[in-house]
């Protein structure tokens, strides 16, 4: 676990916000309880990474805006990224990450 602030923002809007957050493969992925969930929609898009397991994914809405499959999080992740269940990382070309 890392610490410090870290905040994920979408047109200027902060969808995500911590003071603690794992670090995966140069991702943020930030704890289920950091997420502004009124802001997401689960789909049903997934993928598999090889040592983490099934990503699932999640649509930013803001107003009348949507940013499909722009947040993924895992579920059940294999052993080896236990430490980032159910943690939500976002795209960089979508999603603005800062970290203080």
């Amino acid at each position: 676990m890392t610490h410090g602030k870290a905040i994920a923002t979408v047109s200027g809007r902060t969808i995500a916000e911590t003071d603690e957050y794992e670090v995966v493969e140069g991702n943020i992925y930030f704890p289920p309880s950091s997420i502004k969930m009124e802001m997401m929609t689960k789909t049903d898009h997934i993928t598999h990474c090889p040592w983490k397991g099934a990503a699932s994914y999640y649509t930013i809405n803001l107003d009348k805006t949507e940013f499909k499959n722009a947040a993924w999080y895992y579920p059940e992740p294999f052993e080896k990224a236990k430490n980032i269940k159910d943690h939500v990382a976002f795209y960089k070309n979508i999603v603005t990450v800062t970290t203080e």
